[in-house]
């Protein structure tokens, strides 16, 4: 599958898909730019399981959207080209980026991710329900760990693996960054791996995930702070385990500089 005509789609018909993680690695290295990436990502099919929950998803859909189509692919990076920040999350949602084809767009963590960026300045409105609405961030740019919908939200380490090569040249082409915003354990653990990967110094022993929790990452281009957020998941946020306030605090830290 290629290119669809979708809105924001970044892949053309001629755009290579990749079919195991020996053509991701290739892909990966071979992107100049982080356009080209994103065509790249969002025809991958290495993964057997996610392409298959991902399709079989698109299909049976949720009652609530059953009358609309679903994007069914994996959810490219999404916002500004020359990004300063790098906001890092774990994977699309089976009804929310998976159907809208954005990063955290129509569901309910996206609600709340894109309502605190546009309330830091970063974002042009407080919402984001379709890939077509609008929405530009400034400044900033969403990755995941992993970019198409796994079951039970939950991919495997090795598809973790696989997705890591892309993670890791969305970071090389980012760079020179300010900061980088880690939503959860999975994406802190992602960036510290891509971190090591990348022969990038940072403290020893590994810093721990913890909301909040912030470390040094040396890179070639200078250094990046990385800041630890809980996810905005609503296991997190309907419990009050993450408030506004406390995603807010985290935002303000993320252009600091002190």
């Amino acid at each position: 599958m290629s290119g669809t005509g979708w809105p924001g789609d970044p892949a053309t018909p001629s755009t290579p898909v990749a079919e195991s993680p020996a053509d991701v690695a290739r892909l990966a290295a071979s992107a100049s730019d982080l356009s080209t990436l994103d065509a790249y990502v969002s025809v991958c099919r290495a993964c057997p399981r996610l392409v298959a929950w991902r399709e079989e998803v698109a299909v049976t859909k949720r009652a609530a959207y059953a009358d609309q189509p679903y994007w069914g692919r994996p959810a490219p990076s999404f916002g500004d080209s020359h990004p300063e920040i790098l906001v890092v999350g774990l994977a699309p949602a089976a009804h929310g980026a998976n159907r809208t084809g954005r990063m955290f767009t129509g569901d309910r963590s996206g609600d709340w991710l894109y309502a605190a960026l546009h309330r830091a300045g970063y974002a042009s409105q407080p919402t984001s329900t379709a890939a077509g609405d609008g929405l530009t961030l400034t400044g900033v740019r969403i990755v995941a760990a992993a970019h198409c919908a796994p079951p039970a939200n939950k991919p495997t380490p090795t598809e973790l693996a696989t997705c890591a090569q892309w993670f890791d040249r969305d970071l090389e082409l980012s760079l020179p960054l300010k900061s980088i915003l880690a939503l959860g354990g999975i994406a802190w653990a992602a960036v510290l791996g891509a971190a090591k990967r990348r022969g990038w110094e940072m403290p020893a022993p590994r810093p721990r995930f913890a909301h909040g929790a912030e470390t040094l990452l040396g890179t070639p281009q200078g250094p990046v702070r990385l800041v630890a957020s809980y996810h905005v998941s609503q296991q997190n946020t309907f419990t009050g385990r993450l408030t506004e306030e406390m995603l807010d605090a985290v935002m303000r830290r993320l252009s600091s500089t002190s």
